[in-house]
């Protein structure tokens, strides 16, 4: 359950994405009763984990008459409220793969008051080695139909070394992914501004975590 994760130690010391996002999934009675793979099932564009996991590479595994399969969370969602469950099938776990490397990263979420769903929302999920990128994943909650992988943007940084003007460059391209509509929420442009904001900050502070790990 979404309570679980909250207060998970193991979580805090190896999955900074996750532990960033467990305390601002909805409000403590949902926490108390809802569960991720529920969540991720649910396929709400507003839901939280869907990005942190897609952030983190995850992936569903789906049992059916035929037996298990593994679905990339990636390839998971198929639009509002919609995925690729078989009739037969349900989802029984989500994994995460293992970091190849420094992980480091959160999740930042622009709410109308504690609890509401995600104005804007934005995973980060980076792996470095020194202060080289060996991986990075960038997703995006609440400015399109779905989730968004902002994929130009993680593959930007991969490579290179994280700094103002690699920083600089993954945010705008991640802001470009950005498919927002304008609503009571906020303005098209304003969501893809908090969109470069949100990124800019997160790894922004994962250059520092790189730094000192260097």
């Amino acid at each position: 359950r979404h309570a679980e994760l909250e207060r998970s130690a193991l979580l805090d010391a190896t999955q900074p994405t996750m532990a960033a996002a467990a305390p601002l999934i909805a409000d403590p009675l949902v926490r108390n009763r809802g569960t991720l793979v529920g969540s991720l099932c649910h396929a709400d564009p507003q839901g939280d984990w869907a990005s942190v996991t897609m952030a983190l590479g995850g992936s569903i595994i789906a049992q059916g008459p035929g037996g298990r399969r593994t679905i990339p969370v990636a390839d998971f969602v198929t639009g509002p409220f919609q995925n690729v469950l078989e009739p037969a099938e349900i989802a029984i776990e989500a994994v995460i793969p293992a970091a190849q490397g420094t992980r480091s990263g959160g999740y930042l979420k622009l709410e109308r008051r504690v609890g509401d769903f995600a104005t804007v929302g934005v995973a980060v999920a980076v792996e470095t080695a020194g202060n080289v990128v060996n991986r990075a994943g960038i997703a995006l909650t609440g400015v399109g139909g779905a989730t968004i992988a902002a994929t130009e943007a993680q593959q930007a940084l991969v490579g290179q070394p994280l700094s103002a003007a690699t920083i600089e460059e993954a945010a705008t391209l991640a802001a470009a992914a950005a498919r927002p509509k304008s609503d009571h929420r906020g303005s098209a442009e304003y969501k893809r501004h908090m969109v470069h904001t949100f990124v800019t900050r997160l790894l922004s502070r994962t250059e520092s975590i790189a730094e000192r790990a260097a």
